[in-house]
């Protein structure tokens, strides 16, 4: 843990090896978060544009209170961890903007026919108060896309999108509590 200007820093493993969380004692964002999984898309963004000048940085995540790093997999955490943890140290103790205030915070992208029955809203009920705290533990965000005839899309990001055990995460994890407690949901898949 680093202490510089009242902000803390601490680096944490999640299940994928190429991906860091770094939570900081800082807020964010007030809800959701934030995804930039590549360069491009943080163009105009201070924070992320600032993380992916580090060599090897290929995906950069924000969240309420932890920013999830992406690395390329043939480089090492060693030689950058100093490097994120000083560059979100500067960042978070200046004045300056991170992220518009248009930045575009991910929200539920469920379009298409309105489920009536309610199962739709339990469903985001489930994902809200249970699932998705359990995956920003690890780093990352769960994003509903959708739900019909007993199908649930989602779309996992941050350390999740790329981990080695996401579809375990989905189907394991997400499925069987869905299935347990929503019996007409039949099966979960990743947009």
């Amino acid at each position: 843990m680093t202490t510089d200007n009242a902000i803390e820093i601490s680096a944490e493993i999640t299940p994928n090896p190429n991906t860091l969380k770094f939570n900081v004692s800082k807020s964010l964002l007030k809800t959701g978060s934030i995804n930039f999984p590549d360069k491009e898309k943080a163009k105009g963004v201070l924070l992320p544009e600032r993380l992916f000048q580090i060599d090897n940085v290929l995906g950069v995540m924000i969240g309420q209170s932890f920013v999830t790093i992406t690395k390329h997999p043939d480089s090492s955490w060693p030689s950058l961890v100093p490097q994120v943890i000083e560059t979100l140290k500067a960042l978070l103790s200046s004045d300056e903007t991170l992220f518009p205030e248009q930045a575009s915070v991910n929200q539920d992208r469920a379009c298409g026919n309105v489920d009536n029955s309610g199962i739709e809203r339990k469903i985001r009920e489930i994902l809200d108060n249970e699932i998705r705290l359990a995956v920003a533990m690890d780093g990352g965000d769960i994003i509903f896309y959708g739900y019909d005839n007993g199908i649930v899309r989602l779309h996992l990001e941050g350390s999740c999108s790329a981990c080695p055990s996401s579809l375990m995460t989905l189907k394991m994890g997400v499925e069987s509590r869905l299935r347990a407690l929503i019996p007409e949901v039949r099966e979960v898949v990743q947009v």
